[in-house]
């Protein structure tokens, strides 16, 4: 049967972390394509690897480890930005190299971390235990009811960030608390897909989707939804050709983003009168809350 791999207890369990994980990439994804944090949620998963090896190291939760460096990457990101003029990317940029430098010198220097570090790297989703779900579980609530309580204010930022400050939005907490909760998803994944590969849960399905809707509810519900059938796509087919689950998942997502985007530049053109400009539909349209695709 092609299903048989589903019936083993271990796969059981990767699948409930990844369809839970699937939800927080639906609720989180869309904020950080919107707000231009896709490189952000990359950095913050390989500023991990500090963390990583000084849990290995030291003999503590690699989790904790992770998380603890995460959230200060992300506080200093956080922090620099709102300080300064430059954007997101580039002060990632430079807290990623200085985080990735001082994890190689204590892996190699230090620690001399193997085998355990490198596979929270590119991750062990068929090796994932309770606290791994636990934690997907809890990164998923949080992504929910923070999209229900600030979602608002970081559409309103993400949109027009100075007529949002006219309008009184002007606390920094929110998107402290977004980049917080984007540092503990990203943390989330490292069992499935590893750090090296976070961005296929929480970027690429919501790229995916931004293709064809303009509008929040319906990004965020397809988003969840396309994460999940990619993840339980590739946890399948990962156990039929014995290939990385997480690296397998990435190429999945990457394959259907590819094909959507052709499709998206396409079909205008099939439907473009010989001679004629190409339409408005050609661009993107800025999101808006509100039900309808």
């Amino acid at each position: 049967m092609m299903l048989d791999a589903f019936q083993l207890p271990f796969v059981q369990r990767a699948l409930v972390e990844v369809l839970v994980l699937a939800i927080a990439a639906g609720a989180l994804g869309t904020w950080i394509v919107l707000r231009g944090l896709a490189f952000y949620a990359h950095g913050v998963a390989a500023a991990a690897f500090p963390g990583l090896v000084l849990a290995d190291g030291l003999g503590f939760s690699a989790t904790l480890g992770a998380f603890g460096v995460a959230l200060l990457f992300a506080l200093l990101v956080g922090r620099l930005s709102a300080r300064g003029r430059s954007g997101h990317d580039s002060l990632t940029a430079l807290v990623l190299v200085g985080a990735l430098a001082i994890g190689i010198i204590l892996a190699s220097d230090v620690f001399h971390s193997g085998s355990d570090v490198e596979q929270l790297l590119f991750g062990s989703l068929l090796a994932i235990g309770p606290a791994d779900i636990r934690l997907a579980i809890v990164v998923a609530l949080l992504a929910l009811l923070a999209t229900v309580v600030l979602g608002r204010r970081w559409l309103a930022v993400g949109f027009d960030a100075t007529a949002a400050r006219a309008l009184g939005v002007r606390s920094p907490a929110p998107d402290a608390v977004l980049l917080v909760l984007v540092a503990l998803a990203a943390v989330a994944t490292l069992s499935a897909v590893g750090a090296l590969l976070s961005t296929a849960l929480l970027v690429v399905p919501a790229a995916t989707v931004r293709l064809g809707t303009t509008r929040m509810t319906s990004w965020q519900l397809g988003t969840g939804a396309l994460a999940a059938v990619e993840c339980a796509a590739g946890l399948w087919l990962s156990c039929e050709t014995n290939a990385p689950p997480g690296a397998t998942i990435a190429v999945i997502a990457g394959a259907v983003f590819v094909l959507a985007a052709l499709v998206r530049v396409g079909v205008p053109l099939l439907r473009r009168p010989a001679g004629g400009e190409a339409g408005a539909g050609s661009a993107v349209a800025a999101p808006t809350f509100g039900s309808g695709g």
